[in-house]
């Protein structure tokens, strides 16, 4: 199964690649594939000091934080998303966070689900109905199911 993983869910593996968030990006191969914008590379890049400053962490710690969380993410190019989508995505994100149409877009070209911790985001789209959308309970509970099988 596909799934876009926003910004929000990535800081936070990278501040704690122990936790829930970095063992979902990092132990869920089998499970899923997870992708994300190319631009999410240079804005964890961008962060780097600020990474630092919230989790005590060295900047070499926070690129090997990074590496675990993100080796298991396809990063994909927003010029493979089809101009429709954009339109579709703007409209849905209007009113909630303009800043997050990408992962909209992504969702409806790639017919795939978001995992967000945005509950600004969250909430927004699923009263516009926009149901592909997870909380990471969620995508937990999804990957202890299937493992059960």
């Amino acid at each position: 199964m596909k799934i876009i993983v926003d910004a929000n869910i990535v800081f936070s593996g990278i501040l704690n690649s122990h936790g829930k968030i970095g063992d979902l990006l990092i132990n869920s191969k089998k499970q899923f594939s997870f992708i994300a914008p190319e631009f999410l590379r240079y804005e964890i890049r961008e962060k780097y000091e600020r990474l630092k400053s919230i989790s005590g962490l060295t900047i070499e710690q926070v690129q090997e934080a990074e590496y675990l969380v993100c080796k298991e993410i396809t990063f994909i190019s927003e010029e493979q998303i089809d101009h429709k989508f954009w339109s579709e995505a703007y409209e849905l994100v209007r009113g909630i966070d303009a800043n997050d149409i990408q992962y909209v877009a992504y969702s409806k070209q790639f017919k795939c689900k978001i995992w967000s911790g945005d509950k600004k985001l969250f909430n927004g789209l699923k009263t516009k109905g926009f149901t592909n959308i997870l909380t990471t309970e969620e995508l937990f509970e999804l990957r202890n199911n299937k493992l059960k099988f």
